[in-house]
């Protein structure tokens, strides 16, 4: 007599985070970031949904750990939006480029980049991504409209790919508080009301 297997937590050593994380990038590569959902993952994982939850909160988490991001929106986005308005530029330029400094941390921020710039479905996942559980997000809660946020995401996508792919000079051996200083004005602008 067989029983059906429940699903949930497996018996044994088997690594269900991982199986989760290998079967949210399937998801997402296949699906997109909006298409996903924490179900679809749960059923490509061959796992109960609350398994899902278990491991990661929401499927910004689950999206951040699959592709291995440094950061997620629960980390920065409070970060970001408990300064005072006034430091908010200098704030967003050197918390992205403290983040990207450290080279095992930058990797995958870097390869998702160039991803995106290579590849249709990469890059619509990342921005779907980018749109819904950050940038929109953070112009929603300043009370800005969304192509200010937008412009200053390209600043820093422009000056991240400038330091650490094209590794132009002087702004790739620039100090990061030079940077912060000459870069933090402009996405100031940007944010302001």
């Amino acid at each position: 007599m067989s029983t059906a297997r429940r699903p949930g937590r497996r018996p044994g050593a088997a690594d269900t985070r991982g199986e989760i994380l290998t079967a949210a990038r399937k998801v997402f590569s296949e699906k997109g970031y909006d298409k996903a959902t924490m179900r679809g993952i749960a059923r490509e994982a061959g796992v109960d949904p609350a398994l899902v939850h278990h491991y990661f909160a929401n499927k910004e988490g689950v999206f951040a750990e699959a592709l291995q991001l440094p950061v997620t929106p629960d980390v920065i986005l409070p970060e970001l939006l408990g300064a005072p308005r006034h430091e908010l530029g200098e704030r967003l330029v050197r918390l992205l480029l403290t983040v990207t400094s450290d080279p095992q941390a930058r990797e995958p921020v870097i390869a998702l980049m160039r991803s995106a710039m290579t590849n249709d479905q990469a890059r619509e996942t990342l921005r779907e991504f980018m749109s819904s559980a950050m940038l929109f997000r953070v112009a929603d809660a300043l009370e800005v409209p969304h192509i200010r946020i937008e412009a200053a995401f390209a600043q820093m996508f422009g000056i991240i790919m400038a330091r650490y792919v094209l590794r132009l000079e002087p702004i790739a051996s620039a100090d990061l508080e030079e940077i912060v200083e000459l870069v933090g004005p402009t996405l100031q602008r940007y944010l302001d009301p």
